[in-house]
């Protein structure tokens, strides 16, 4: 019998969270009208020092920042759309509400895949899209599934995220995240 023994010589990095994604698109405008009218993005300024064509969106706590790509114009053939794979790369986003979301999704006459993860009685309901320029975009009540590290740590409380007072066998990262979910416990039991 062969025994594996983890082995972590490293710290993480001091993350705190995800800032932002970056995605190419081919017209601006097209990207905007989608991430403003379909996933509730606000239009927000950029730096003007940027000398390409562009957008930021903000909402939810994530930035959407486009990037025009200069090589794909008009005359480009057209490339037959990836079918949506709920396997592909992709952006999730937690909702409240995933049948008001499939009514909203086909009142715009967009194409859309479900698929439903279950674990241990809990369900999650996933609506899988694409964006104009095909970067997938998943909506779930991923909420049901609670997240439970696989790090076997003992938790000890911070005093505030920047201070790092984790046991010796535990990283910052598996620190943050049975904080997090131990104040999640606390929200839902009040």
């Amino acid at each position: 019998m062969m025994e594996i023994e983890e082995v972590n010589n490293y710290e993480a990095l001091p993350l705190l969270s995800l800032n932002h994604v970056s995605l190419l698109c081919r017209s601006v405008p097209e990207s905007v009208r989608f991430y403003e009218e379909v996933l509730g993005f606000v239009l927000i300024k950029r730096p003007s020092s940027f000398k390409f064509n562009g957008a930021w969106l903000y909402n939810y706590g994530i930035g959407i920042h486009l990037i025009e790509n200069p090589s794909i114009d008009d005359f480009d053939t057209v490339v037959e759309p990836r079918p949506i794979n709920p396997k592909d790369n992709h952006i999730s986003f937690q909702c409240t509400d995933v049948g008001h979301v499939k009514g909203r999704l086909e009142g715009m006459g967009m194409k859309y895949v479900t698929a439903v993860v279950e674990d241990k009685g809990n369900k999650v309901d996933q609506v899988f899209f694409h964006d104009p320029d095909g970067y997938m975009i998943e909506l779930c009540n991923c909420e049901n599934i609670p997240i439970i590290p696989l790090a076997s740590c003992s938790f000890k409380p911070r005093l505030s995220s920047f201070t790092k007072t984790a046991p010796a066998k535990c990283g910052f990262m598996e620190n943050a995240m049975m904080e997090s979910l131990s104040m999640e416990m606390l929200n839902i039991s009040f």
